[in-house]
């Protein structure tokens, strides 16, 4: 599994409805993409717990010939050609969970980005890591969570979709405009490292 996600960063005073319109138009068009995994299309509107107002889907791509399609084709072009070329942040998959609410659909993501200190040893940051995905996955309304790192940067990143508001929790929350799931039972396959 690979996870990726690119922010749009959009003006303050920028009409989100645009994006709403557009993921409610063009949405469905990855809902049989081969090689996805999940995309959720997420957004985050200024105000409340935001700063900023952002378009922000995150991938977990089940095979990296999917998101290589995909970054390469005609989709990534759209974002492209719309909004100007993002930085492209992806992560080596550790985890991905369903959750008990695994039937439901996704309202609220959260996503938190966690460096694993200088002086920590990676495999024991991994381990403790993997172990809140673990209990993360068994919270009520938990529709699924994933755990990916990078070790470029020393990065772990905590993705959890919801099916209501989580209680609170550290992190960036998105609302959750749509999920397109084509290979969601692949991601399950190797559910640890």
């Amino acid at each position: 599994m690979h996870a990726m996600q690119y922010e749009i960063t959009l003006p303050a005073d920028y009409d989100m409805e645009i994006i709403r319109t557009r993921v409610a138009t063009r949405g469905h068009l990855l809902d049989a993409f081969p090689g996805l995994g999940l995309k959720a299309y997420l957004i985050r509107e200024r105000g409340g717990a935001s700063p900023v107002n952002q378009y922000a889907p995150l991938y977990l791509w089940s095979a990296p010939e999917g998101m290589n399609a995909f970054l390469w084709g005609p989709g990534f072009q759209g974002v492209v050609d719309d909004f100007g070329r993002p930085e492209v942040q992806h992560w080596t998959g550790l985890a991905y969970l369903d959750g008990p609410a695994a039937g439901s659909p996704a309202r609220t993501a959260v996503r938190r980005r966690v460096p694993v200190a200088d002086t920590e040893r990676p495999a024991s940051a991994v381990d403790a890591a993997l172990e809140e995905a673990r209990l993360r996955a068994t919270s009520p309304g938990v529709v699924a969570t994933a755990l990916a790192v990078d070790p470029r940067h020393w990065e772990l990143l905590h993705f959890t979709l919801w099916e209501r508001e989580p209680p609170a929790a550290p992190g960036d929350r998105f609302e959750v405009l749509h999920v397109s799931a084509p290979e969601r039972d692949r991601l399950g396959r190797d559910r640890q490292w």
